[in-house]
């Protein structure tokens, strides 16, 4: 038969048992009480264990941390940080021989050292006096230094540029896929850099520009919101980089309001004129 099994602890305290015995029978009554508490101190250090954590302490640590800790930004905070600097608010004026005048707005980005302003050839076509205003609020004129009706697209160069300039980072549209995010930033109705966030919708659309024959093939589809004052803004992919720019959106209706269908010019075929995208 197998023999009960003694702990550790047991065997511990049969000694100190007998250490206490034999030294009561050898010193006098009140060494013996001494060597006794001695005994006993001895006892508690080896087999008195310190307080341990409970679960509410633990539970409380891990509260004051998540308390203490400050969350990060939103995603779609730092992909407008990223753009922001580049961003270009456009005001146009266009006079008629009646002396009235007509005006318009919409958006633009610039895309290089050199200040040169992306956006869409709607936006700026038929203007008399075109002025841009950069982020940092510098305000100037600005001319058309290169049109493309083919596919809508303008570039523009201010007349009075700030003395830093900081150019968006070009994206490669065709590495995004249908459902990827997808972030526009512009003027909408003149409200200065304003933000809406979705998603690629599709891919090789093919546009028609409102009272034109001209249609654009190979068009991004979002449904991130678009309105008048969008367009020739930036479309951007989740890392603030420009992947198209605005051109515009589709309504069954006759109203100039944003239903979930807009469409952007892929960056590569907008910058054609200027040269490729330093990818």
């Amino acid at each position: 038969m197998n023999e009960p099994s003694v702990s550790q602890s047991e065997i511990w305290q049969g000694r100190l048992r007998g250490v206490i015995t034999r030294l009561r029978r050898a010193l006098p009554f009140g060494s013996g009480v001494l060597a006794a508490l001695l005994a006993f101190l001895l006892y508690n250090l080896l087999f008195v264990k310190p307080d341990q954590l409970t679960v509410n302490d633990v539970n409380d640590s891990i509260a004051s941390a998540m308390a203490s800790a400050t969350p990060p930004s939103a995603f779609s905070a730092q992909v407008y940080q990223v753009i922001e600097p580049s961003l270009v608010l456009i005001q146009i004026e266009e006079k008629h021989e009646n002396a009235e005048s007509d005006f318009g707005l919409g958006s633009g980005v610039v895309v290089d050292n050199f200040g040169n302003i992306l956006t869409s050839l709607h936006v700026v076509q038929g203007a008399t006096d075109i002025k841009v205003t950069f982020a940092d609020g510098t305000e100037s004129e600005a001319i058309i230094v290169l049109e493309q009706p083919e596919i809508d697209i303008a570039v523009l160069q201010a007349l009075d540029t700030p003395l830093t300039l900081i150019p968006a980072v070009l994206g490669n549209p065709n590495a995004m896929r249908v459902g990827d995010e997808a972030f526009v930033v512009g003027n909408p109705f003149g409200l200065y850099g304003s933000m809406s966030s979705g998603i690629i919708s599709g891919f090789d659309r093919v546009f028609q520009l409102t009272g034109t024959n001209i249609e654009i093939a190979g068009m991004i589809q979002v449904d991130a919101a678009i309105n008048p004052g969008n367009s020739g803004g930036p479309l951007l992919n989740r890392n603030g980089h420009v992947i198209g720019i605005v051109t515009g959106i589709v309504n069954p209706t006759e109203d100039n309001f944003f239903v979930g269908i807009g469409f952007a010019v892929p960056i590569m075929t907008a910058v054609g004129g200027m040269g490729s995208p330093p990818y």
